[in-house]
């Protein structure tokens, strides 16, 4: 598998300042943040942050054509002692964790009427996880979500998404001095279903937040994942898991600013692709403020194309703005699926179909165990099969 990679950038490097310089890659939008949809031009395509993405595809979420008939049903499951709540656009806790950063998630912040605020109180921890169910019923909708946790809460948000819809949502996680956060966000659309989110995470002082995306189902997803920081001692964890089947678009666009001293943060994302014309984009932005001094960041991106006819858009970008760091450093792979291993599987009397299952299994392991929720990992698990046997078949 062919793989780039840069070396992790430290404080203690003489030549940390001039390697930044040299690769310095703008990680902002065209535009300046906003909740104001007029504030972005209409995308035609050419835009650096829309370049990869079929516009055609997105049914007129954006341009503006595309009217809310609902449809889309969402369902809370909370353990006792979670506050969930219904609000309306005034409330004062919605936009805290972030703002849109394009038209889609502007239109889909100007078009909700109602948002749901789900808040574990300071010093919970919960056992058990917050289910949330999006199930789409063929209508088009525009939704906004706020998870709070208080001061050294912690808690588990699995939010699955189901059924047929055109969505557009923003989805805040606001986290607290000391609060734990794992959040579990499952895309297991019809194929006829699109999906824009923007996820905007702010994590307190001390905090610690993960975050796992598993896209599978759906004619066009496109997730944009934001980490921000409100005090030093941070720490974000950024997972995916994508399986790309023939048709299909998945997009995963992810920024970790670093705007607070002494913070970490690791992305993972991995993705498998078979089929004709199945096209998965990874963009991975991190920027590392000049204020940001202690910094320690990875991120990572790997393809496994199991067919002929996939395509893979994977760019990696690292921003520094101080050479005070701890290490910085960021890496893409794409490959074809590795005979090598498929024939030493079975030399050792495996059947090809399986084996070939055990390696797909084995490259996606590492990020099923990161869920730590038992019945969606095992739901993740059978899917794979599914699809490695329609492949198969």
């Amino acid at each position: 598998m062919a793989e780039a990679q840069n070396s992790p950038v430290g404080s203690t490097t003489a030549g940390a300042i001039a390697v930044a310089a040299e690769s310095t890659v703008a990680t902002r939008m065209s535009a300046p943040p906003s909740h104001d949809v007029a504030d972005f031009p209409v995308p035609h395509g050419r835009e650096e942050e829309w370049r990869f993405t079929p516009l055609e595809r997105l049914r007129g979420l954006h341009d503006g054509t595309a009217v809310a008939t609902g449809g889309v049903k969402v369902d809370v499951q909370a353990p006792d002692g979670v506050t969930v709540e219904t609000v309306g656009r005034d409330d004062a806790r919605l936009g805290r964790a972030g703002t849109p950063v394009d038209r889609v998630a502007a239109q889909a912040y100007s078009a909700f009427e109602q948002a749901g605020v789900v808040t574990v109180p300071k010093e919970t921890v919960l056992t058990e996880p917050i289910r949330i169910a999006v199930h789409g019923e063929g209508g088009t909708a525009y939704g906004h979500q706020v998870i709070e946790l208080g001061a050294f809460a912690e808690a588990i948000v699995v939010i699955d998404h189901t059924g047929d819809a055109v969505l557009a949502a923003n989805v805040e996680y606001v986290l607290g001095d000391g609060a734990k956060l794992t959040v579990v966000s499952v895309q297991d659309w019809d194929d006829k279903a699109v999906h824009v989110a923007q996820h905007n995470a702010l994590v307190g002082r001390d905090a610690s937040f993960k975050s796992v995306v598993v896209t599978f189902g759906g004619d066009l997803v496109r997730l944009h994942p934001r980490v921000a920081y409100a005090g030093p001692g941070g720490e974000a964890e950024l997972f995916g898991l994508y399986f790309t089947e023939a048709g299909q678009h998945q997009e995963h666009r992810l920024l970790v600013d670093h705007n607070e001293p002494h913070c970490k943060s690791n992305v993972v994302y991995k993705g498998a692709l078979q089929g004709q014309d199945a096209h998965a984009v990874w963009i991975g932005d991190v920027l590392i403020e000049a204020s940001a001094e202690g910094t320690d960041t990875y991120e990572m991106n790997r393809n496994l194309v199991l067919t002929d006819g996939a395509r893979v858009d994977s760019v990696p970008n690292l921003e520094i703005e101080t050479g005070e760091i701890v290490g910085a450093g960021h890496a893409s792979a794409t490959g074809r699926f590795d005979d090598e291993q498929l024939f030493y599987l079975m030399a050792r009397g495996i059947p090809q179909d399986e084996a070939r299952r055990l390696v797909v299994r084995g490259f996606f392991a590492e990020l099923v165990q990161q869920i730590g929720v038992p019945d969606i990992e095992e739901r993740l698990l059978a899917k794979i099969e599914e699809e490695l046997e329609a492949s198969a078949a």
